[in-house]
């Protein structure tokens, strides 16, 4: 079976020469005579494997020498509690802005260990916005503001980094390594793999140091940065395989010349599909111009009746996932890094092809 071009918003698509070099490597991995999966986390060659992915990713993003970069399990989700756990005591105000999905259900578990003031929310807008930050309702002692970058599931971005004197929390999963970024105005940036790193499993979190030592002394072990970053993320038995993924994901954007040029292609794939759905009245982006998504791209046609043969026929031509999540419907394109600019040229064509059809 041929390969489809894949806009799945995650899992999502994994570079082909990644995908190769894995199926060359599980067998026999650096000459082990054994899978990256059976070896031992604490062996010379997945130390250095961990070592090297952790460089590498220090200089695709440019992290400051003061910032840890950890790799943990549980996903973005888990770091939704992790935060407010490390950051702050059950007394504690933190701001949270709500542009979609997560940043909702982040705010909901921060609520769970302590006072969450909601400085922003855009529900009341279905999502569609970025409401503008001199409105926003900022307490005055915030622990921290968290606010997600990109929504995934409405396709709304931030493109600016909100300001600020208390440090800024940001769920990137559906963002991170997509262009470059300004690591040192964040405090902590945490980012679930299954987007642009590698397969879900593993989670990113870089986090400044000194905020490293805010965590409570009752808190578990493994709840805490701090054990992550004492051992080199490897408290416990770390999620080999998908380590191994994000470290070839790595190298494989430092050959294209890291994120400054993926920036490029994934500045000019976003624009010329929206261009292509505002160029039509048969299909439209709910989302304002301003607040739009390079990676994940929703859109509706003007007959709704019509979404189950766009599925059926974008199928048949060789996309996959392109209906849109569940609480939005219509359809939805995410163009992480791994899907080539030629996928979406196909997928313009298909569609200027199905308006014309029906």
């Amino acid at each position: 079976m041929s390969r489809v071009y894949n806009f799945s918003a995650g899992p999502a698509a994994l570079p082909l020469e990644v995908l190769e070099t894995m199926r060359r490597d599980i067998p026999d991995w650096q000459g082990t005579g054994m899978s990256v999966m059976e070896v031992s986390h604490r062996g010379a060659e997945f130390v250095e494997l961990a070592a090297r992915s952790t460089r590498n990713l220090r200089e695709l993003l440019s992290v400051p020498d003061d910032y840890s970069i950890l790799f943990t399990q549980g996903g973005a989700t888990l770091q939704m509690a992790m935060a407010p756990l490390n950051l702050a005591g059950r007394g504690d105000t933190a701001d949270y802005v709500i542009t979609g999905s997560w940043g909702k259900k982040a705010a909901g578990e921060a609520s769970k260990f302590l006072n969450v003031n909601v400085a922003a929310d855009a529900s009341g807008d279905k999502f569609t916005l970025i409401p503008d930050e001199a409105s926003w309702n900022r307490s005055e002692n915030a622990a921290y503001l968290h606010y997600t970058p990109n929504e995934t599931i409405a396709g709304v971005e931030f493109h600016y980094v909100p300001g600020g004197d208390v440090p800024l929390v940001a769920d990137m999963s559906s963002t991170i390594l997509s262009r470059p970024i300004d690591v040192s105005k964040f405090g902590v940036i945490y980012a679930g793999a299954q987007k642009n790193i590698g397969p879900a499993g593993i989670t990113v979190v870089i986090v400044r140091n000194d905020l490293l030592e805010r965590a409570p002394g009752d808190l578990p072990h493994l709840m805490t940065w701090r054990a992550y970053a004492e051992s080199d993320s490897m408290t416990n038995t770390p999620p080999t395989l998908a380590w191994y993924v994000a470290d070839l994901v790595f190298a494989w954007l430092k050959e294209r010349g890291g994120v400054e040029a993926m920036a490029e292609v994934n500045e000019r794939k976003a624009k010329k599909l929206y261009a292509a759905i505002d160029a039509s009245d048969f299909y439209s982006a709910p989302v304002r111009e301003d607040c739009r998504s390079w990676m994940n791209v929703p859109f509706v046609l003007a007959d709704d009746a019509l979404d189950k043969r766009f599925l059926e026929e974008s199928k048949a031509a060789g996309f996959a996932n392109l209906k849109g999540h569940r609480s939005v419907g219509g359809m939805r394109a995410s163009i992480y890094n791994a899907v080539p600019e030629a996928a979406v040229d196909a997928l313009i064509e298909f569609m200027k092809e199905f308006e014309k059809n029906v």
